[in-house]
Order: structure tokens, then sequence, then C-alpha cells
């Protein structure tokens, strides 16, 4: 089992002690969330907060992952950096296969980009991108990132997009990881058919076998069922060593932590220290018995 330390929408300074101390407690990768922007009105619901309500974003400090994510890669050495999730659809596929490589580059191959289309309809509206055809266009876009990231020359003849050959350097020595997000059948499909994993958004805990259920089966029906596949989690097993045990047994590859609620209105009020204090717990209680 793997294990991805979670914290955002915090004061941006905090990021580098965070790291260093995610890396040195022992945890694989840290998450980086996206968000572009908060628009004034919107009818838009958040899937994965208890009532739906997108409030507790608003004013909320999220740092673009490639700035970020190259900064924390100057100080650490082992640890990855998975976005959680990069809003795909609505980027242009060619200057985000430049970004996540020059990523990728910059860190050592420590780059996973966890990919999704984003719930929010606003963010479609305000960049100019058509909502309805947002699954066609993350396939492309997927295919695009992977092919012009490969080295060398590539073109691509799809129903959105049409690319000549072209080329980018540097690329990374290995392949970039691309996880896909999202509970719809769709997403699961999707990340069945052409993702290196999945990734949970959280939830009602119930939920969660029934998806893990589901997604093998896609895999099936896909025939990607033996292809190496990560699944990232978010839990309340994870933080025991049973329920660690409980998870690994269902397949999950990687367990995502924080250690404080999210969906609250205004700034973080929690110090550094504490966050410090609380990721170096988890690390001593659960990580060195769950190996």
């Amino acid at each position: 089992m793997r294990f991805s330390y979670a914290e955002s929408m915090t004061d941006p300074s905090y990021y580098p002690a965070l790291a260093r101390a995610a890396e040195e407690a022992g945890y694989d990768s840290m998450i980086v969330p996206d968000s572009i922007c908060y628009p004034m009105h919107s009818d838009s619901v958040y899937p994965f907060n208890p009532d739906g309500s997108r409030e507790f974003l608003e004013d909320k400090p999220f740092l673009e992952p490639f700035s970020l994510i190259p900064a924390l890669g100057a100080v650490t050495s082992r640890l990855r950096f998975t976005t959680f999730v990069l809003k795909l659809p609505v980027r242009d596929p060619v200057l985000t296969a430049k970004q996540a490589t020059s990523t990728a580059v910059l860190t050592g191959g420590r780059l996973v980009l966890g990919v999704g289309v984003s719930p929010w309809r606003e963010d479609y509206e305000i960049l100019g991108i058509d909502w309805a055809g947002r699954g066609r266009r993350m396939d492309e876009a997927i295919a695009i990132l992977r092919g012009l990231a490969a080295g060398g020359y590539f073109e691509y003849h799809g129903t959105v997009f049409d690319l000549p050959p072209v080329k980018i350097a540097p690329v990374p020595a290995a392949p970039i990881p691309v996880l896909i997000g999202g509970h719809s059948d769709a997403a699961l499909r999707r990340a069945a058919r052409v993702g290196d994993g999945w990734m949970h958004g959280g939830g009602d805990p119930a939920d969660l076998p029934g998806l893990l259920e589901k997604l093998a089966r896609f895999r099936r029906e896909e025939g990607t069922g033996n292809r190496p596949f990560e699944i990232h989690v978010i839990s309340a097993d994870a933080y025991t060593p049973d329920g660690v045990r409980r998870l690994a047994d269902q397949g999950v590859t990687d367990l995502i932590v924080g250690f404080r609620w999210p969906y609250v209105i205004g700034p973080d009020p929690e110090p550094l220290e504490t966050k410090l204090t609380n990721l170096r717990r988890y690390a001593t209680t659960i990580i060195t018995k769950s190996r």
C-alpha cells in the first residue's frame, strides 16, 4: 500500500515544509488540486460535499499545479506529486502536454496526472468550451498528451482536435501515469479503457465497494484487467491498520489521507506546526505498521 498526503486551500507558504516533512515521514505522494477560478454566480452542485454547496471554495488559495509541483520537486527527491484532478477538457492539450512534460522532467519523473472532466459547467462556459462535448475532448486530449510525451513527431486527427506533425522537447524518460477521476459510469469506463489508474473523489463511504466492483467489471470487459493499474481512494478505513488491510484486500493501491475537514467557509485556521504534527503522527501510527 502507498500513501498520499493531501493538504489544500491553505497558506501557500506552507507547501515546501509540508512536502519535505511528508517525504521524510515516509509518504509516497503529495496531492495537488486544480481550480482555475471561482464564478460569482453558479448553479453547479459540488458532488463530494455532503450538502453540495460550493461556498467553501470562495477565496481559497489554489496554486496552478504546473507552477507548484516543480517548486516542491526542488525541495524533495523521492516524493511523487499527483494532480487531483486536473480539469483536462477545458485546457488546450498541446499546451498541457508541454507543461506536463516540463514538470515531469524537472521533478525527475515524479509527476502523476490525475485528470477529470470537472463538475463545474461554469469552467467550460468561462473558457469558451462546449460542455456537451467534454467526454470526447477528454479522450482526445489524453491521446494527444500521451503521443507528444512519448517524443518524436506526433500528429492527431480526431473529432475535436486536428494536430499536424509536431514534437516537443524535452520529454521524460518514462511515460507520465494518467489516472482518471470521477464516479460516473463514463469516468469508470474511461479509467478502465485508457487510464493507468482511477482516483476516488470521496463522498458517501457506502458507495465505495460498488464503485470498485464496477471498475473491476469494466476492466474485464475492456480487456485491461491484467494491466498495471493504480487505485487511489479516500476512506475512513485509511486511519486504522485493520482498515488499511481491508482496502488492500479490495485492490486499493494508494490511500489519500488528510487531517482536517476542508468544507468550511473562510481561511484555514490551522497553523503549520499542527499540520506537521498530524502528518508525522499518521506516519508513525499507520504507515510504519502497514509495511
